[in-house]
């Protein structure tokens, strides 16, 4: 029963977010859904999950070899994303830690074999652990696609879907305010139970 709870949970049933096919990073801060009911989907959220995740979007093989560390490393990088896209959407002052995680994620990959020094054998060059070679080159990659979206034009479009609970972030095409048509349903008729429910005044 656990296992077909978990397959369940396992995919929300909404389309892409406006503007996740231009934007990895919006994809990665709308992987984690919240969903009616006080349920949220986390795309991210087991070591299998996250390496499906990558693999879907050409950052990582199907046999990454996924660990929770990696896992985690890309959660957390996600919610850092998710503080600048909401500090820029609602027009605040970024967080200094979330600059910090998304310039640290966009420097730590090596540009070349790195030089490294056995006790025998003496100096050589090499490239990290494949697995973390791999997370770290798709941390990187998300955290400049954050960063070219943040300071591109397009920033200005960027915004939260208008339907509660949804916590996505879309980019905006004209008056349209929800990720998708899901919401946009649910916001409507939210607002037109809210008219039928107003008390009357005289």
């Amino acid at each position: 029963m656990r296992i077909v709870k978990e397959a369940l949970m396992e995919e929300p049933a909404l389309p892409p977010a406006q503007g996740e096919a231009d934007h990895l990073s919006l994809a990665l801060v709308n992987s984690a859904v919240a969903l009616p009911g006080g349920h949220t989907a986390d795309l991210l959220g087991t070591p299998a999950r996250a390496n499906h995740w990558l693999t879907e979007r050409g950052l990582a093989p199907v046999d990454a070899g996924m660990r929770e560390m990696c896992a985690s490393q890309l959660r957390s990088l996600r919610e850092q994303i998710r503080s600048l896209f909401a500090s820029r959407a609602e027009g605040l002052p970024a967080l200094p830690a979330a600059l910090a995680a998304v310039n640290d994620a966009m420097t730590r990959v090596p540009t070349a074999p790195l030089l490294q020094w056995d006790a025998k054998t003496g100096p050589y060059r090499a490239t990290p652990h494949p697995t973390s070679a791999i997370v770290d080159h798709a941390l990187a990659t998300l955290a400049a696609d954050a960063a070219d979206l943040l300071t591109s034009p397009a920033a200005e479009r960027l915004t939260a879907c208008g339907s509660a609970p949804c916590n996505r972030y879309l980019l905006r095409h004209g008056r349209r305010h929800w990720c998708s048509t899901r919401c946009g349903d649910r916001a409507r008729a939210a607002r037109a139970y809210a008219r039928r429910t107003r008390p009357a005044t005289d």
